[in-house]
């Protein structure tokens, strides 16, 4: 008998990861509308990290929608379309997936890039959009800018604090501020925040100056209370991320028209149809129950590492005695 004959021969073995076939997914459903897709292999590996992260999102976001569905008692509040994969309007996802990709934004860096999903109630499936944090804005900005500034510092500014602007004058050729924390374990009210941009030449230094009214004015009209409520332990953060991106903006940082590519006007045409969409959204949620703000949810996962193989597809992968119907299973 050889020694072959005792051996067990091992199963085969799928060596395409569930990232993998989603980044095929990807580049195969944009290919669909421009032809060959060109990604080099960080691009890919900016793919995969998408991957995951929506993923987790949608299992938490699930989680969220399956206590909610408990707690209710009123049918009208109940939301019956599960946060799953099979779910999800995948051709638009493919196409935000590329651009961002190509810009260079890193969903598993923190408050770099978030998938935030919104449900439509037309198509009945989640439009999945990708929507840059504040250090998102912050590497769009600094990327595309005129000139690439050396420092940026945004701080609030409380009651107990002591904050002089140095503006711009005939005596003054550099735009400057003083700033001192007094009391920082009562530093009393919050009462504005400030962003000091800082160039290689002192004589551009840009100071912005935003009062505590002028942060709430960006407040969206339908607000979470859980996240924007001054008793609550988000609204400093909240604040904090809308001053930042107004420093960042492009009033601020001006754009470089010899730097903006295609994936950068797709940014700009996204982010006009993410407003629409978050409006609505909002309107949704208020007439029915609290917002889930998903970005927030995230920002604390995704400073935790996550390895591959504790990622799974939902639904889509499931064991043998549990295979779905044709019409059930996801497009990749």
């Amino acid at each position: 008998m050889s020694t072959n004959e005792n051996q067990t021969t091992p199963p085969a073995v799928n060596n395409v990861s569930q990232s993998e076939r989603f980044t095929n997914m990807v580049l195969k459903e944009f290919g669909s509308d421009v032809g060959t897709v060109d990604m080099t292999d960080y691009q890919r590996q900016l793919v995969q990290g998408y991957f995951i992260a929506i993923d987790r999102m949608l299992k938490t976001t699930e989680e969220e929608r399956e206590i909610k569905n408990k707690k209710n008692t009123d049918n009208k509040q109940v939301n019956d379309l599960p946060y799953k994969w099979n779910n999800v309007n995948l051709p638009d996802l493919a196409r935000d997936v590329v651009h961002y990709a190509r810009m260079g934004l890193d969903m598993m860096q923190p408050n770099h890039l978030f998938p935030i999903p919104y449900k439509n109630s037309k198509t009945k499936k989640y439009d999945v959009t990708l929507m840059p944090g504040y250090n998102g804005i912050r590497y769009i900005a600094e990327k595309y800018a005129v000139d690439k500034p050396i420092a940026v510092t945004t701080e609030l500014v409380y009651k107990t604090d002591t904050f002089i602007p140095i503006k711009k004058s005939a005596a003054n050729k550099v735009e400057s501020y003083e700033f001192a924390i007094n009391n920082p374990f009562e530093r009393g009210e919050l009462i504005g925040g400030f962003g000091y941009i800082e160039y290689n030449d002192p004589t551009k230094n840009k100071l912005i100056i935003m009062s505590k009214k002028e942060i709430l004015k960006r407040k969206p009209r339908y607000a979470s209370q859980k996240f924007w409520g001054e008793s609550e332990g988000w609204f400093e953060e909240m604040c904090l991320k809308t001053l930042k991106r107004e420093v960042y903006s492009a009033k601020h940082m001006p754009r470089d028209p010899k730097k903006i590519d295609d994936n950068y006007q797709y940014l700009k045409m996204r982010e006009a149809k993410i407003a629409e969409m978050e409006a609505q959204a909002e309107i949704d949620a208020y007439a029915n129950a609290d917002i889930i703000d998903t970005s927030e949810i995230l920002q604390d996962e995704q400073e935790n590492t996550v390895a591959e193989d504790e990622v799974t597809l939902g639904d889509s992968i499931p064991e043998p005695s549990e295979q779905p119907k044709d019409s059930e299973k996801p497009t990749f």
